[in-house]
């Protein structure tokens, strides 16, 4: 699913309007129908409804949603607020159109505003601003929001939360946005609804099918995507029934110190789970028992010093490398590991300490090699390219990053973010809140290295690996529920990822 920006979503409004055909304002009526059904869907005729209108088309929705519900039998009253006396064209007809419906109903507000009272049991439908908005609300606009979210009313937002913009909220106000229930958004998700410090803002969201033109979004070309079940499993790779062990590719992992072995172990144990044909896992001598005994299906290669890794090895026989999990920074490791990275022909996976290091040692980025593929979380991307306001401001940092150096960028959390080096970036959306849990990590970058062993591509082992990672995750979920999700989990319900995708 491709996600719009603002000017995108303007037009594609405007290329349905001309190519359905039909006028803007039967548009808008379409709209107004779908967001009518979902209010009904949760709130009875009995429900005290206050709704709040702006000047431009977000208002022109919200009255006609307004309309649709006193047809309902609802008890509405709609504040149509038109200080500057230009009101949009699609408005001033919905505003005509409740005028002649209960002309009591509609209360239109030019200079003094004298707020009603909001208690609880009532609903408030805010339209004030749509995905418009490009500046911070100020003045009553912001004095009306900080009223509405001091109230006990529950607030359902048409589209976007007023005062919430639609991609870059770094220098927002953010005590002027409305704090809603329910987002009732239109057609697509927003490039802001990604992002974890919004969610306070948009509470539950629903995303309403308009119909807007399906040969518009084709020709839009979007610089951001929501990766969805049917994106990923033209990705799948065919298994022949005479494949043996050595088609199915050799993957090394390096990764584990003394008392953090269990990294070694969840990256290893993924990596084979995804179909490796071989995995070789590089760790320090004191770890070799807890390796030993925890996968026997593994390949141990141990590492000359007793507690670290220490010295980079050969890897020219090996068709995917991971090097990261649970490392630790010493100095005598981090020269181990920028060794490596220079003589290692490869793909290769980094991930945890490896990029703590490449922070510590922000000169050796310029060895990396091209296609090598990242998989910062927020505190590690940090440690790489300085504190972000925001989720969009480290975006923007992950999408530069991508193109300078000509990788692969995934920026973990809930809606993990892959940067790709044209500028492009493909959000997952499988995963749940379960899954920030120790060692999640560790097994995502065993999947995307198996993957990478077994043949595919940088991005499609990103994409796939991303996805099965968090369908697993998905599925351990609703077995077990969010908060008892340990990370082996994620590597026990792989298996169930793999055939959800292949049914």
């Amino acid at each position: 699913m491709k996600i719009f920006t603002s000017a995108q979503i303007h037009e594609l409004d405007k290329y349905t309007i001309e190519n359905e055909p039909i006028k803007s304002i039967d548009l808008m009526e379409r709209a107004a129908r779908a967001l009518t059904r979902a209010i009904t869907d949760e709130w009875s005729s009995a429900t005290p409804v206050i709704v709040f209108a702006g000047p431009g088309n977000n208002g022109g929705d919200a009255l006609a949603v307004a309309r649709m519900l006193i047809e309902q039998n609802y008890n509405v009253t709609a504040y149509l607020f038109n200080i500057t006396s230009h009101l949009s064209d699609d408005c001033q007809a919905n505003k005509a159109r409740l005028a002649d419906k209960k002309s009591k109903a509609l209360i239109e507000v030019k200079d003094e505003f004298e707020p009603p009272r909001l208690e609880e049991g009532m609903l408030i439908i805010d339209g004030l601003f749509g995905s418009g908005l490009n500046k911070p609300l100020a003045g009553g606009f912001a004095s009306l929001v900080k009223y509405i979210n001091a109230s006990p009313a529950q607030v359902v937002s048409i589209d976007i939360p007023s005062g919430l913009m639609t991609e870059d909220n770094t220098y927002n106000i953010r005590a002027n946005i409305i704090r809603a229930d329910l987002t009732l958004t239109l057609q697509q998700k927003k490039l802001s609804f990604l992002f974890p410090e919004n969610q306070q803002f948009i509470g539950r969201l629903k995303v309403l099918d308009i119909r807007l033109s399906k040969e518009g979004v084709e020709k839009i070309d979007a610089s951001y995507t929501l990766v969805e079940e049917n994106d990923i499993r033209p990705l799948m790779k065919h298994r022949s029934p005479y494949v043996h062990k050595g088609n199915m590719g050799n993957a090394l992992i390096i990764a584990g110190s003394y008392g953090m072995g269990g990294a070694s172990v969840l990256a290893t144990k993924a990596c084979l789970r995804v179909g490796a044909g071989k995995v070789t896992a590089h760790t320090p001598k004191q770890n070799n028992v807890i390796m030993q005994i925890s996968i026997p299906e593994a390949i141990i290669q141990l590492d000359r010093d007793e507690t670290v890794f220490s010295e980079a090895v050969d890897a020219e026989d090996y068709d995917a490398l991971a090097i990261g999990p649970g490392l630790g920074t010493s100095e005598q490791t981090a020269v181990a590991v920028i060794s490596q990275l220079r003589r290692t022909q490869c793909p290769i996976v980094i991930d945890a300490d490896a990029i703590n290091i490449l922070g510590n040692h922000r000169a050796w980025m310029q060895q990396l090699p091209k296609g090598i593929i990242m998989t910062p979380h927020p505190k590690e991307f940090e440690r790489l390219e300085g504190h972000s306001a925001d989720g969009y401001e480290q975006l923007t940092k992950a999408c530069r990053l991508a193109e300078r150096l000509q990788a692969f960028v995934i920026l973990k959390g809930h809606h993990s973010a892959l940067c790709l080096p044209d500028g492009h970036v493909m959000f997952n959306s499988t995963g749940n809140a379960g899954m920030a849990t120790a060692g999640s990590g560790d097994v995502l970058t065993g999947i995307i290295t198996g993957l990478l062993a077994r043949g595919y591509k940088q991005r499609e082992a990103c994409l796939l690996g991303m996805y099965l990672h968090g369908l697993a995750g998905d599925i351990a979920a609703r077995q077990m529920g969010e908060e008892s999700l340990i990370a082996s989990d994620i590597i026990q319900y792989l298996p169930q990822a793999f055939m959800r995708l292949r049914d």
